[in-house]
């Protein structure tokens, strides 16, 4: 059987899976360049549950978008276009199920292990600077789109494809070639492009395995096929029997291929079997606790090392003990590393300490430069807390700074940054926060300190704060610098503390960036 005859057959078959009509409909609307967001808004909020499911990615993790996105109109209008189409189409192709020929072909892994798919390549194109990462998740999820077109519209030619590559003698792209004159990248290619889908998505898919062979000038899509390669490596490491093998690939080609650091290399390996198993759970699937990349390279090295002895048993009890001692050794890294971080927490409140503080501006700088967004600080002070400390003693003082961070930890978003600045004076970094944003999250803070009861041994004492506001987009002022960025939120604290205290000033602009 050659190409041609492969083709033909599947898109002529019974067998080949329909394109949902919703996902059919939201690639026909933005096809064309004068696409309507209204004509989308209709499309997509006639059907409840899948907007049940865009909401509920859109406000988890998956985007930790600082706001709460209540409509499908308003996720158009925040994620974009494309972000809402990759979660239409993923959400249709992850209802596919097995066909009416019977085979051993595993529809459950497979969805399972294209997810994860999808999360490592949004994963590692977020490291990348510059890069649109709309497209990526849905270009993740279908790269092996034909691995299953063959599943259901070959089950029995296939099952013998999955015996050769079972011994592990074959490479897939060979037998596949062997047995059906071409392999499931083309074939994947093909069937979304019989299905209307645009360039933007179909040439990842064909080119994924092997992105040199894409001769095309279009950055995204260039980028996007070596996304994909990357993250095909990356979930080898995960599911394969040579994790070591696949780790110094991916490690030596991300780096090549999208010059990537050694920072962004190690954020991707420590995140992704958090970010897989968070996916899962968004995505309704069924995905069992993924073991973290160092697990699986320290349980292989443990099997690689007993392959020498003969007694399955005695390899048993040798891969459990090594095991349990790997867990140990984890967890006094744990430990270590718990210590390492002392010097980043203040001893007295918990929280972080100054130079904490300022590693973490600089490190959320960078991150609003390079995804061009906005930034904002609030910097916290304690009304008279001199005055309350020489009225009710140290040790009162020093519970009310406790109990103070604590409030103040409690009600802010999980992604900000608080830090003791120093003495009763307190700084919390926004990622991703506009001035309106920034200034509704601090007379929040201050509505909650102002109502808030401090009791200890029967006392109850009340304590208000001042806050000054800083709100600023890094990428867009020439030549940057985080010192006046604080001098303007504390500029804004002197202003709220001299109008009266107990209450929230925002920076106004009334100085050039470079007065100061």
């Amino acid at each position: 059987m050659n190409q041609e005859q492969t083709l033909a057959a599947i898109l002529e078959s019974d067998e080949l899976p329909t394109l949902p009509v919703i996902a059919s409909d939201i690639i026909t609307l933005t096809a064309g360049e004068d696409t309507c967001l209204s004509d989308i808004d209709n499309l997509v909020s006639k059907n409840t549950d899948l907007s049940v499911k865009i909401l509920k990615v859109s406000n988890s993790a998956f985007y930790s978008f600082p706001q709460q996105i209540r409509s499908i109109k308003q996720a158009l209008s925040i994620l974009g276009i494309k972000a809402v189409r990759s979660l239409v189409l993923s959400f249709s192709f992850l209802t596919m199920k097995a066909g009416k020929k019977k085979g051993h072909f595993n529809f459950e892994n497979f969805w399972n292990k294209s997810l994860a798919g999808a999360v490592a390549s949004k994963l590692i194109l977020e490291r990348v600077k510059g890069a649109n990462s709309e497209e990526i998740f849905i270009c993740g999820l279908l790269q092996n789109l034909g691995e299953l077109i063959l599943a259901r519209t070959f089950a029995e030619e296939y099952e013998e494809v999955l015996k050769k590559l079972k011994k592990g003698q074959y490479d897939a792209l060979n037998v596949e070639e062997d047995a059906f004159g071409t392999f499931h990248p083309t074939i994947g290619y093909e069937v979304a492009k019989s299905w209307g889908f645009p360039e933007v998505l179909l040439l990842p898919i064909l080119y994924h395995h092997d992105p040199s062979l894409y001769k095309g000038r279009d950055t995204e899509i260039e980028t996007n096929t070596k996304a994909l390669y990357l993250s095909d490596l990356l979930i080898s490491i995960l599911y394969s029997d040579k994790p070591e093998e696949f780790y110094k690939r991916f490690t030596g080609e991300a780096k090549t291929l999208l010059g990537l650091k050694n920072k962004d290399v190690e954020h991707i390996l420590n995140e992704i079997h958090i970010q897989i198993d968070q996916a899962g759970e968004y995505f309704g699937m069924r995905i069992k606790n993924t073991n973290s990349i160092q697990e699986i390279l320290q349980e292989s090295n443990i099997r690689l090392s007993l392959t020498s002895l003969d007694f399955e048993q005695m390899n048993k009890e040798l891969i459990r003990t090594k095991v349990e001692q790997a867990s140990l050794s984890k967890e006094l890294d744990a430990k270590n590393k718990r210590l390492a971080s002392l010097p980043n927490m203040d001893e007295l409140t918990g929280i972080y300490n100054h130079h904490y503080f300022q590693n973490a501006l600089e490190n959320e700088t960078s991150r609003a430069i390079r995804n061009e967004r906005q930034l904002s600080l609030l910097l916290i002070d304690i009304d008279h807390f001199k005055k309350f400390n020489d009225t009710y003693g140290h040790q009162a003082g020093d519970f009310i700074l406790i109990e103070f961070s604590r409030i103040l930890k409690e009600n802010i978003r999980r992604y900000d940054t608080l830090a003791r600045y120093g003495g009763g004076k307190f700084t919390v970094i926004l990622p991703d926060t506009n001035a309106e944003e920034a200034l509704a999250i601090a007379e929040k803070l201050r509505e909650t300190v102002d109502e808030a009861r401090f009791e200890e041994n029967r006392e109850e004492y009340h304590i208000t704060a001042s806050f000054g506001v800083a709100s600023v987009r890094p990428g867009a002022i020439d030549k940057f610098e985080k010192s006046i960025f604080i001098s303007q939120a504390d500029a804004a604290l002197y202003e709220a503390k001299k109008a009266g205290r107990n209450r929230v000033v925002i920076h106004a602009a009334k100085k050039k960036w470079s007065d100061f």
